[in-house]
């Protein structure tokens, strides 16, 4: 015998609804909330619908956020290494990357990101490396803290394109290289798109602006990545998703050659909820080989808005 919850989902409430897929929605009432980490209080409903009337149910559920400013949580694609989102998510991400030849550079950042409204996010950065200075002694320490807002600008069933501007604050200590020495200003645009067969495309374009350039220089930069998901337990269970991103940079300085590098990666969703996600790559120069290194890099991701780190494992 259950207790009878306290509360029940409200489905009319578009920012706890919208953020949510329809395979997840289907996952849970098809093999009841176990099929997501939720309550076992949840039934399987699998052997009372068919498929087909799960659907119908969803789509009827789907009806009661009548607000159309909420993107749809499809639109919340697998989140590459490099190229960032156009969805406004509330997720906390640790990334490391390791140079893969000696002596080894270690670079590794924590993002906050919380949505704030239907179309508003707020993201804080801090970055921390340990490198190898030129007398050949490791040192390490924060970086340049950055916060930025990003907003989401259009959103229709398939695509979705937002801005970004942040502000890099000179925290680091830029005499060891670990900042810039000079507060910078960044204005990206970033979209995605749901393409057939679980397949989707993303892309980044932007630009820093310090506020002295005799100290770092203004760049410009372009990122695109491509994957495609695939399910387990006839799309209702662990995803896995291969991608492949291409990211560019260029400094604003005469002479400059654009640095182009491949990223070849592969996410994998860690929890039963589908909250915690891990992803690895390399990042391989395709130019300017000279003193740039294959870096390995990996995050691991928690989306907090589905719940505590050590929820919905099982």
């Amino acid at each position: 015998m259950f207790d009878r919850p306290s509360t029940f989902p409200d489905f009319s409430d578009c920012a706890g609804t919208t953020p949510e897929l329809d395979i997840d929605w289907k996952a849970t009432i098809s093999k009841g909330g176990h099929g997501r980490g939720f309550s076992t209080i949840m039934p399987s409903f699998a052997d009372e619908l068919t498929s087909e009337q799960i659907d119908a149910v969803i789509k009827y559920m789907r009806t009661l956020c009548r607000s159309d400013r909420y993107p749809r949580g499809e639109l919340n694609l697998p989140r590459p290494l490099v190229t960032e989102k156009a969805f406004p998510e509330s997720e906390a991400i640790q990334t490391v990357a390791v140079g893969t030849e000696r002596p080894r550079d270690i670079n590794s950042e924590f993002s906050y990101e919380g949505r704030l409204s239907a179309r508003n996010q707020i993201e804080i950065a801090v970055p921390y490396a340990s490198l190898i200075s030129e007398s050949g002694t490791r040192v390490g320490g924060i970086g340049d803290v950055a916060v930025g807002l990003k907003r989401v600008l259009f959103a229709s069933h398939h695509s979705i394109v937002s801005g970004f501007a942040e502000i890099g604050l000179p925290t680091g200590n830029s005499d060891r290289g670990l900042g810039s020495g000079t507060t910078t200003f960044s204005f990206h645009a970033m979209a995605g798109r749901i393409l057939p067969g679980e397949s989707f495309v993303q892309a980044q374009i932007g630009t820093d602006q310090p506020r002295h350039t005799d100290l770092a220089p203004r760049t410009l930069f372009w990122r695109v990545n491509a994957g495609k998901s695939f399910r387990a337990e006839g799309s209702l269970g662990r995803m896995w998703s291969p991608m492949f991103e291409v990211v560019s940079d260029r400094d604003f300085v005469e002479g400059a050659a654009a640095n182009i590098d491949v990223v070849p990666q592969f996410q994998v969703t860690l929890s039963r909820r589908q909250h915690v996600r891990a992803n690895v790559g390399l990042q391989i120069p395709a130019t300017n080989r000279e003193g740039r290194s294959t870096q390995l890099v990996f995050y691991l991701l928690w989306d907090w808005f589905d719940g505590s780190l050590f929820e919905g494992w099982r």
